[in-house]
């Protein structure tokens, strides 16, 4: 039906006819409200019974084998699967500024450090270091060596014994600094810093996203009702992410991301729906409409919003590396749980309170009380279009987003030019983003004494980098074939290069598994031992070890790890963004049947992701405002944030753009022009996509100010792409670029696609 924009007669009174449901969001929400206590019951049913599994079920951690990928992963699961595992080891350095190695004091320090470590019963004999030689070049440090008897994996939990006997010892002799430095130590460190980081997020970001949400909505019941779906979503989720570790085994910071990321959408989610059902009800809808009317637009919403953050998680299961998987599907849990309360219980539990949601009012807090202003543009009132009825009265939504849109609709070409170079500029420190594995000093804060203690033992104790490791599997390793093959390894690899001085070879007879430690050249790092690896992989031990018949061979290490691991994610990186891509055009193409509209949804988000990768290029590799609310720059960014965070803004991005263009759709669709459809989407999502961001952006502040530093990059990263998102692309660059291609965002011309009511033909 074509519309001509005509004077408009006076609003008809509010009243909506009985319809049947236009989409899965209205069935689910309609059902919802018809059965409201069973649909509540069967939500409290789901939360609890997914806590109490998740309770009787032991989470299982991927080890370091299945964290890792190609030769050096299978290196490390020939020694598991032969039951030859390395103890934990632990170095106590003793320093004193003032006085030396030589002198009696320090070495009745020494002596006094060892036998405090005696008595823990948790450390294996503490070595001498004027024995082995482990005194600096300075005479002021010794090291003293120990290992921890038992399962590594568990030294962190056993090493408080150790720790108190460090502190007591360094209380006893003033002057010395006496700290460890450790696999158990730093374990210790990591698991400390997780928990305190994780319960300094949950009592920060909930309280604060539900501060935001009373000043929001104004009513305390309103306020906690997306507060409590979220964090009930997130419970669920975690209970079910226990079990599902029984298969695929989960990384320990995926419950730290699924509170991040399931706080951030569960809260957006309701808020989306919770508003637009307020809005209706303040113009005057009854009840059940107004319900209605939040379910088919917003409810709407919600479900291509969260299948898209699905879609894009899922991206990650094309990695290839354990790490990504668990990360993917926690997140993917968590927001098809919210998003699924969003639409079932929520719509049940509105239904049950009716305007009791506005209870607890707090004077002076929320939005201002709509007008009635007829039925507006909403797409269940043909009426509305058929009669000639104008817009809403939107004069409330205040007068910053008038002169916003002013300036995007009457000059976009200027303003989609400004704004692109504005993004262009602060995303271009992304062109020289360093993405490596983050070390022990850059991961934690200078003043950390853990980095310091790090930072001090490498000043004092320059070593060689940690060797490659080879692993031979054969029937016979006693035998002469062996042997001898082993030899001509060790013989070739020290004349071709490959190794910096003989490897040390440690044979397991009974297990069939031979150990060769093979010191690198180089720093350990740099293209020189990196070289040495390749080296060995390609030339020694084929040429050696590999021409055993029956024999499996495998080089790992440190350096190998890293390396196997930045391969897959390079494959890995253009596997997933190729499929994100391509997904989510098909998904926008098939929720608004716009080819235009898919590929400038895909192109704005690239350019929020961009802005994003800017900043914590600038922030933490370049040391912007370095020192400021926390922050500490590492030179680098965590490798396996980039691929990360492009999923997940890619996401979180389309929650925004579903609800704010679904908005000027439906007003499109009502009949006005695509300019004018835009002023109206804007307007009237306004205040909702803002409030909403403010949510996202303050839960994803709260953990970029946490300790460590992945989390910091994560947290900026988000918070920032977040609130470029929902302020200069949906307010500015959005009705710009729409408001150039005019028609043409639709793809076709103007139809009407409301079903019709009962007894009333269908049109079109």
């Amino acid at each position: 039906m074509t519309h001509t924009t005509s004077s408009r007669s006076a609003a008809p009174a509010v009243s909506t006819p009985s319809r049947r449901p236009r989409n899965l969001a209205a069935t689910l929400g309609g059902w919802s409200a018809r059965h409201r206590l069973l649909a509540v019951l069967v939500w409290i049913a789901l939360v609890a019974g997914s806590v109490v599994l998740g309770a009787v079920t032991t989470e299982n951690r991927p080890t370091q084998a299945q964290q890792g990928t190609g030769e050096s992963a299978q290196a490390l699961q020939i020694l598991q699967d032969a039951g030859i595992t390395s103890p934990a080891t632990e170095l106590v350095l003793v320093r004193s500024t003032g006085t030396t190695v030589d002198d009696p004091a320090f070495r009745g320090t020494v002596e006094a450090t060892r036998s405090a470590l005696k008595t823990t019963g948790v450390a294996g004999s503490p070595t001498d270091p004027y024995a082995t030689g482990l005194l600096s070049r300075d005479r002021h440090s010794a090291l003293v060596q120990l290992t921890m008897p038992g399962d590594a994996k568990t030294s962190g939990d056993r090493i408080q014994p150790i720790l108190d006997a460090v502190r007591a010892t360094a209380a006893g002799h003033p002057g010395f600094a006496i700290a460890t430095l450790g696999d158990a130590s730093i374990d210790h460190q990591f698991a400390e810093s997780l928990g305190k980081d994780f319960h300094r997020a949950e009592w920060t970001a909930v309280p604060l996203a539900l501060g935001i949400l009373l000043v929001v909505f104004g009513a305390l019941v309103a306020a906690v009702l997306p507060v409590l779906l979220a964090l009930t979503a997130f419970l669920a989720a975690s209970g079910l992410l226990a079990v599902v570790s029984r298969a695929l085994p989960i990384d320990q910071n995926a419950g730290s991301l699924m509170l991040l990321i399931g706080l951030a959408v569960g809260v957006d989610y309701s808020l989306f729906y919770l508003r637009r059902e307020r809005d209706e009800r303040a113009r005057g809808r009854d009840a059940r409409t107004a319900l209605l009317i939040a379910a088919e637009t917003s409810g709407r919403s919600v479900l291509i919003s969260g299948l898209t953050v699905m879609v894009a998680m899922a991206g990650l299961l094309l990695s290839g590396l354990l790490v990504f998987q668990g990360m993917a599907v926690a997140t993917m849990l968590v927001v098809l749980i919210a998003m699924t309360g969003s639409v079932t219980v929520l719509p049940a539990v509105l239904s049950i309170l009716g305007d009791r949601v506005d209870a607890g009012r707090v004077p002076f807090l929320g939005p201002r009380k709509l007008r009635p202003a007829g039925p507006g543009l909403d797409v269940l009132d043909r009426s509305a279009v058929q009669d000639g009825t104008g817009l809403p009265d939107d004069g409330h939504r205040g007068r910053f987003w008038n002169v916003v849109l002013r300036l995007s609709l009457r000059r976009p070409w200027v303003t989609a030019g400004l704004t692109v170079t504005a993004l262009l500029l602060v995303a271009s420190p992304a062109l020289h983003l360093n993405a490596q594995k983050l070390a022990l000093d850059q991961q934690f804060a200078p003043n950390t004494p853990l980095v310091q203690t790090y930072r001090q033992i490498q000043h004092d104790f320059p070593g060689s980098p940690a060797p490659a490791k080879v692993v031979l599997r054969a029937e016979d390793v006693s035998g002469s074939a062996v042997t001898t093959a082993v030899t001509a390894f060790t013989e070739r690899a020290v004349a071709e290069g490959a190794a910096a001085r003989r490897p040390q070879v440690r044979t397991h007879a009974t297990a069939g598994i031979v150990e060769i430690d093979v010191p690198l050249p180089g720093s350990g790092d740099d293209p020189a031992s990196r070289a040495a690896v390749d080296r060995l992989r390609h030339e020694v031990v084929p040429a050696t070890l590999g021409r055993l018949p029956g024999a499996e061979t495998a080089v790992g290490g440190q350096l190998a790890f890293s390396m196997d691991w930045d391969a897959q994610l390079r494959i890995s990186t253009v596997l997933a963004v190729a499929f994100v891509l391509a997904l989510s055009l098909i998904i926008m193409f098939v929720s608004f049947r716009s080819a235009v509209i898919a590929v400038t949804a895909v192109l704005l988000d690239l350019l929020s992701v961009g802005a994003a990768y800017g900043v914590m290029v600038g922030v933490f590799q370049d040391g912007w405002g370095s020192g400021h609310a926390g922050l500490f720059a590492a030179g680098a960014i965590e490798d396996w944030l980039p691929l990360f965070i492009f999923v997940v803004l890619f996401g979180l991005s389309m929650d925004y753009h579903v609800f704010v263009v679904s908005r000027i759709q439906e007003a499109y669709r009502g009949g006005l022009s695509t300019t004018d459809a835009v002023r109206h989407g804007i307007r009237a999502t306004a205040s909702t996509v803002t409030s909403a961001a403010i949510i996202m952006v303050a839960v994803f502040s709260v953990f970029a100010i946490l300790s460590m530093q992945d989390f910091q990059q994560l947290g900026l990263g988000l918070a920032v792409a977040v609130l470029v998102d929902a302020t200069v692309i949906r307010a500015l660059l959005l009705p710009a670029v729409m408001a150039i291609l005019g028609e043409r965002n639709w793809g076709r011309s103007r139809t009407w696609s409301a079903p019709a009511a009962p007894g009333d033909p269908q049109r079109t």
